[in-house]
This record gives C-alpha cells, structure tokens and sequence, in this order.
C-alpha cells in the first residue's frame, strides 16, 4: 500500500493580525516588539513602578486604550467589562492613562493584536494546493482552531474547489498567543493525541512557541506518530534568543522522537522548523537517526527551499523527516510551489494573481512511502 504524508504552512486557516499586513517592515517589526515586550511586562506577578510606566507607554504610542482609534490600533488591552483592571482613563490631562493595577494577578484580561479578515480568493487557494497534493496525511500548519480546520475541510476542500474532504481531523490549542496552532487531517483514524504545551525549558516556561502534539495514526493496523511542530521564527524579537529557543525546542523534540521510538518504528517529525537543513537545530534533529525528505534521491536536485522562491538553501523551513524503517519506504518526494506567488521564478495555479490571492507563502512538502 501507497500512502501520501505532507506538512503545508497554510496560513490562511486563521485571521492573522492586521501588521502582518503592513508593507514597512520596519515599522512591523517595532509594532511586533513593542506587543511582545507589552506581553512580557503585563505577566509579572508584581509590577514596579517602572513597569507600570512603561506599560502606559507602549499602550498609549500604538492607541491601545483608544476604542475610537478603530483599524489605526496595531493591538489593544482587552478589559472584560465587569472585571478588575489593569488600567483607567482620567476623565481630562495628563496622563493619557493609569495603571492601577498592582500585578498580573490584580486584573483581568490581556493584551491582544488587532485582527483582520481572510480574503477568500486565498483560502480557496489553500484548498486548491490540498487538493492537488492529495495526501492521505496532512499536517496542517497555522490554524485557528479545530472547528475551523473542520468547516475548511468540508465547506472549501470539500465543496467549493471540489477536492475530498477529510474523513479524521483534529487539533490541540497551543501556546501562541495569537491562536495560530497545528493540525492534522487524515484519511486514516486518528487514535489518540499527546499535547506538549505544559513541557518547560531551562527558564521555567513553556519550550513550544505553539506545540509539539504527537498524532497517533492507525495505518492498516499498525501504529503511526506524526509529531506536529512549528518552531520559533526567525523575523521578531533578537536573534539570539530566537535561535536559543529553537535549539530548546528541538532537543525537546528530539526526546519526545526517542521516546515515540520505543513505542512505535513508524515516526514522522513535520512541520515549519523555521531554520535551515546545516542550522544546529535541525542537525540535532538528524544527528537522532532522522532523515528528511528533501534529501531523498527521488526529490533530485530541483530547489533547496520550501518558502518564497524556495531558490535559497536559507528558505527551507518545512520538514517531513522519517524515521530509518520509514525512510526506507519513502519512493518519491515532492514540493507543491504553485499556490505562492514568485512570477520570475515559476509559475502558479492560474487563481493565484499576487501576494494578496496566495495560498502560502510556503510551499507544501510531501512524501510517498510503500507500507
């Protein structure tokens, strides 16, 4: 038996924040910090009252205290009404605001990015990259949430482009606190799900930016485990500590692989590992036994890269690596490039027209294995 397994970074299965949007990367970049050092200052137990300063600052530079400011707002603090606060607003002068609230535990709500809608010519797009992949496993990358992974797979890939819908879907809400999270949809039953969003690092918090859920998939009897991940990026926040974190995650990773191991020889380590193939973290990922399918004899020597124009070693991100009794039942690998748009460097289905209509910007990556 034939079987297909894939990962695509589909990005158009959640409302991504209005500054991913934004044309001036720089001034994306400043949005992105400021949100997330915002995010780290309201988490403290105890606010100082140089923390409270700088929190009404970073509040009031982007209008996040200002309902009427609308779509000028990059992110806002909600305050559930009814609740304790974590600031007011005097009726007149300065300040623009007060924090008054003595620490994360003294108020509730949070800080959150401002949202926009999905076009849909895109999330047809999605679909149509599924469809032409066909995999009878698919990792899904950056969605929203298990319902609406649910409604995509039968009201988009199954209806309005006129794909197959898939029978088994299933997702785990991560850690990322935008709720982008990592599915999986299957043509085969999935058996059971181990979340990894409690798993600590070194500094007492969280290792997975989102999740390394582990799927288990029955195959013709036989157990498969597909652990699903989506590194730290490397576009925010200082690079040290992003390439810190994805070593973190994956000698993580590598662990939960070992252990996966022990109960299963079928294991598959997939998804956006946001480094490329000679980075450390990978190499500690392949040092473990992997293999990954980019490097196949079948895949040849056509583009290194799964992102953008794929031209360059430094945009392949998306993996599918194989344990040895799986790698040598892999017969042929692929990558899906036609729902991004790269006009100079190959061609894409004709409904992708530019950046604004594209399924991805990542490419779809798959496998075929003889079990």
């Amino acid at each position: 038996m034939t079987i297909r397994i894939a990962t695509f970074n589909a990005e158009n299965l959640f409302r991504r924040p209005t500054v991913f949007g934004l044309d001036d990367d720089e001034r994306r970049k400043e949005i992105l910090d400021d949100f997330n050092e915002l995010v780290g200052l309201l988490d403290k137990e105890i606010y100082q009252d140089a923390d409270k300063e700088r929190i009404a600052e970073l509040i009031v530079r982007h209008d996040a205290h200002d309902w009427q400011a609308g779509d000028r707002r990059p992110f806002f603090v909600n305050q559930p009404r009814g609740g304790a606060k974590l600031y007011t607003v005097p009726q007149s002068g300065s300040p623009a605001i007060k924090i008054v609230a003595k620490g994360r535990p003294a108020w509730s709500g949070w800080a959150e990015l401002l949202r926009d809608d999905i076009r849909w010519e895109a999330v047809e797009n999605t679909a149509r990259v599924m469809a032409e992949v066909n995999a009878d496993i698919l990792l899904t990358v950056e969605v929203e949430d298990r319902l609406t992974l649910d409604r995509f797979n039968s009201q988009v890939l199954g209806g309005a482009v006129g794909g197959t819908a898939y029978p088994f879907n299933l997702l785990v809400d991560g850690n990322d606190s935008r709720g982008i999270d990592i599915g999986i949809l299957s043509r085969f039953p999935i058996t059971s799900v181990r979340s990894h969003i409690f798993d600590l690092g070194a500094n007492g918090r969280p290792v997975f930016s989102r999740d390394c859920p582990e799927f288990q998939i029955e195959v013709a009897g036989e157990p498969l485990w597909i652990l699903g991940n989506h590194f730290k990026s490397k576009g925010f926040g200082r690079a040290s500590e992003n390439d810190r974190r994805r070593k973190a995650q994956a000698e993580r990773v590598r662990e939960i692989y070992e252990a996966a191991l022990a109960r299963s020889s079928r294991v598959v380590v997939a998804g956006d590992l946001n480094d490329s193939l000679a980075s450390p973290p990978i190499r500690l990922l392949l040092d473990a036994g992997l293999r990954e399918a980019m490097t196949h004899d079948s895949y040849g020597t056509q583009p290194p890269g799964t992102h953008g124009t794929g031209k360059r070693d430094e945009q392949k991100l998306d993996y599918l690596m194989f344990s040895p009794e799986l790698w040598d039942r892999v017969t042929h690998v692929g990558v899906e490039r036609r729902g991004i748009w790269a006009p100079r460097t190959f061609a894409s289905f004709a409904t992708v027209t530019s950046k604004v209509d594209q399924a991805s910007d990542h490419a779809a990556l798959f496998a075929d294995l003889d079990l």
